[in-house]
């Protein structure tokens, strides 16, 4: 099991004074230094104005709420999930819910940083009556999973809703709980820094029903080769990868005032334009699973000049496709892995399901992000190779200082004998050993004509510091006022522009880097 499960248990209790993690503590250490350098940009638009923009100080100045859990009980006694990952405002929402209990309510929270608090209640809705809904269908060719047979719960209007990340709490009458993530995405991106949500990733990993895109009940061999949305995720309180791997970084984005905009990976396959103007995209802890739009989107907003952030190792990894169910489209995500296995192998190599680094057509991640997925599982220090970088201004930390703990359980390393952009500068450079098998995990940031920078963290375990919810042996207040103050400089400089005319990136690659194959291959 990955480190990051036990992030996903820990994030859901308060952890931090400070208020990053989900019950929104009162109180906290003061916010980290802004560079001195940045000047965060105005989005276009009057404030206010649904055209132009939102206002993320205005929402902040609103109360906040507590949004914790206190007690989550068995997996079945209530679980829900909803008919859209992302939507534009307006748009309704369906929530499919199931509980043992005679009756449930059901509160949603948008997100956010409210004062010390990281949650504000939007509205609740019941008690309604409770009801233990149909089980699932199983179609055997691909093993998926789907409770599309649910009867909808409640449907939710959302004309009124802002920009953001949303957790729907559902609270049974004997007193279990859960959560149901929803994006709500902004109507234009221009000028802001989009949050990406990784619900691929999310629900590659989700087994409700006994199989996910990794393992089935007997391994991995009769996993899922394609898994449902219309299902509730077994994981993370019910809200999949978010609580521990995205929410600290909103919180800490919108606490720093900055213009943010929101999405999921969904959002981003379906529009070509969904980043048009964007200042900025940041990809959270784990965004591992990438359509071939998803992948050409990011492409070219970078090719625009639109900075990129990738804050977790091993991202767009699996190459997938979307296909629709009876709810809507893009509900249905398709991932064999196993290039032979995918039954377009041999007749439509374009779409098949193989890792992007493997053939056919292998086009690496590394063009893209910088570094190169490596090896899982690890664990290591954080080791500073740069520092006097511009983004570990502030922090104090010199050259061989360790941060301990913080590499894995997944790492990037840059490697040459992969298509790498240049200059790309390696800002920490970290032995490790994977597997038996001694190597290197890269912080690394690269510069493009277009002016863009391009950030990448090399471990899968750089968001969880932000709310000291890392478990055992990456935390403590010092790992985390670290990673506060270079994430804080990356946010703030990404979100004044193309970061690559002000700090433009050194070449500076360690003779580790310059080839050699991988240590191994995930399942």
């Amino acid at each position: 099991m990955r480190r990051r499960r036990l992030i996903r248990l820990v994030a859901s209790v308060c952890v931090w004074a400070c208020g990053f993690a989900l019950v929104g503590c009162v109180g906290g250490t003061p916010p980290p230094r802004r560079p001195e350098a940045a000047r965060l940009p105005t989005p276009t638009g009057p404030p206010g104005d649904q055209q132009g923009g939102f206002d993320v100080r205005a929402e902040n100045a609103r109360p906040g709420a507590e949004c914790g859990l206190s007690q989550l009980g068995p997996q079945n006694a209530v679980e829900g999930w909803l008919d859209h990952a992302g939507i534009a405002a307006g748009t309704p929402v369906r929530l499919f819910a199931s509980t043992t209990a005679p009756t449930l309510t059901i509160s949603v929270f948008r997100t956010g940083w409210y004062g010390g608090r990281t949650c504000r209640l939007l509205t609740t809705v019941g008690p309604l009556p409770g009801r233990r809904q149909a089980g699932q269908a199983h179609s055997p060719a691909t093993n998926t999973i789907s409770a599309a047979s649910w009867a909808p719960t409640a449907t939710f209007p959302t004309a009124s809703w802002p920009p953001g990340d949303y957790l729907f709490r559902l609270d049974a009458s004997d007193g279990n709980h859960r959560y149901v993530p929803l994006t709500v995405r902004g109507p234009s991106a221009a000028g802001r820094v989009v949050i990406l949500n990784a619900v691929t990733t999310w629900q590659a990993y989700n087994a409700w029903g006994g199989y996910s895109l990794y393992h089935g009940p007997r391994g991995f061999a009769d996993r899922a080769r394609v898994v449902s949305f219309d299902r509730p995720y077994d994981y993370g309180d019910g809200a999949a990868d978010f609580t521990g791997n995205e929410e600290p970084l909103v919180a800490l984005a919108e606490r720093l005032g900055l213009p943010v905009s929101y999405a999921t990976d969904l959002d981003l396959h379906a529009d070509p334009h969904l980043l048009d103007g964007a200042r900025a995209v940041i990809s959270l802890g784990h965004d591992e699973y990438y359509s071939p739009a998803m992948r050409a989107a990011l492409s070219a907003a970078r090719d625009r000049g639109t900075n990129l952030a990738f804050l977790g190792a091993n991202a767009v990894y699996r190459r997938i496709r979307l296909d629709p169910s009876p709810l809507g489209p893009d509900r249905l995500e398709t991932a064999y892995k196993v290039a032979q296995e995918d039954p377009l192998y041999g007749r439509d190599d374009a779409h098949i399901t193989a890792n992007w680094p493997s053939p056919p057509n292998a086009d690496p991640e590394s063009s893209l992000t910088g570094g190169m997925y490596q090896c899982n599982p690890v664990h290591g220090d954080m080791v500073v190779a740069r520092p006097r970088s511009w983004l570990l201004e502030g922090t104090g930390l010199a050259a061989d200082a360790r941060l301990p703990g913080l590499i894995g359980s997944e790492y990037d390393r840059v490697d040459l004998a992969y298509p790498t952009p240049r200059p790309i500068e390696v800002i920490a450079h970290s032995p490790i050993t994977c597997r038996g098998v001694h190597d290197f995990s890269d912080v690394s940031y690269y510069t493009t004509p277009s002016g863009a920078g391009v950030f990448d963290s090399g471990t899968s375990a750089w968001v969880c510091p932000l709310a000291d919810v890392c478990g055992p042996g990456a935390g403590g207040p010092a790992i985390q006022r670290a990673i506060t103050q270079i994430t804080t400089n990356l946010l703030t400089a990404f979100a004044a522009g193309p970061a690559g005319v002000r700090h433009p990136a050194v070449d500076a690659v360690p003779a580790e880097d310059h080839g050699g194959a991988a240590p191994g291959e995930k399942n």
